[in-house]
């Protein structure tokens, strides 16, 4: 059985994408807080290994929130650039994940 959905393809419906992914990060950053306050207070083994997997979490979807971000704010390529790999890209996704990460902080 194949599946051809339109939301499973890169470029497709990225704001609905970035919405959940974002919802994602936030409810993480929360149980990440909540498990590093409860650790904080108790001292107690599985507080501090929930606290670095949220933290995992957190980072793995701050990633998915920065592509999303550069998938919208990406121009239409044309096809001759499109497959050109390059390096220029590169510090764009890094200011991206910067930028994400202090407006989801904020």
């Amino acid at each position: 059985m194949t599946m051809d959905l339109k939301v499973l393809k890169c470029g497709n419906c990225e704001p609905l994408k970035l919405g959940v992914h974002a919802l994602a990060l936030c409810l993480a950053a929360v149980c990440g807080a909540y498990n590093a306050a409860a650790w904080l207070s108790r001292r107690e083994r599985h507080l501090a290994v929930n606290t670095v997997l949220y933290a995992a979490l957190i980072a793995f979807e701050q990633q998915h929130v920065a592509h999303h971000i550069a998938e919208i704010r990406r121009p239409e390529a044309a096809p001759d650039t499109a497959t050109t790999p390059t390096s220029a890209g590169v510090a764009p996704a890094i200011a991206v994940a910067v930028i994400a990460a202090t407006d989801i902080a904020a």
